[in-house]
């Protein structure tokens, strides 16, 4: 039975928005990445990513990553300006030391901003953690 399911809270894995130099187009772009600031490796990631708003939906892109070491960090995927606008919704499922994750990362509309930034985990770097 589905209630018979009991899934963990998920604690030390984040969803953060990283505005980086893109060196082929010459621009400063968004990126998505997923970061596990945990003391275990992440196994079989599967990420569910799509934006929205009451009037518009993006479609939605898929991403897997078959292991991901403590401490680290990956890159998901570019982040549009044009979705900046919109609520991005990040659904990460991953097992860890055999037990299933599961959590939605939202990122709320327009909250990915310079302003926003602040130091992240386990990356040398700033961006703006999704809620």
């Amino acid at each position: 039975m589905k209630k018979d399911i009991i899934i963990p809270e998920v604690e030390g894995v984040y969803v953060a928005a990283v505005k980086e130099f893109n060196e082929t187009h010459r621009t400063n772009d968004w990126n998505a990445y997923l970061i596990n600031d945990t003391g275990e490796p992440l196994e079989m990631v599967l990420i569910v990513s799509k934006g929205y708003s009451a009037k518009q939906t993006t479609s939605q892109m898929r991403h897997k990553l078959q292991t991901l070491p403590a401490k680290a960090f990956a890159k998901i995927e570019f982040i549009e300006d044009s979705v900046l606008k919109l609520t991005n919704e990040f659904a990460v499922t991953f097992f860890k030391n055999g037990k299933l994750f599961d959590k939605k990362f939202i990122f709320p509309a327009n909250s990915i901003q310079d302003s926003k930034a602040g130091p992240l985990p386990s990356m040398l770097k700033e961006g703006v953690l999704a809620e």
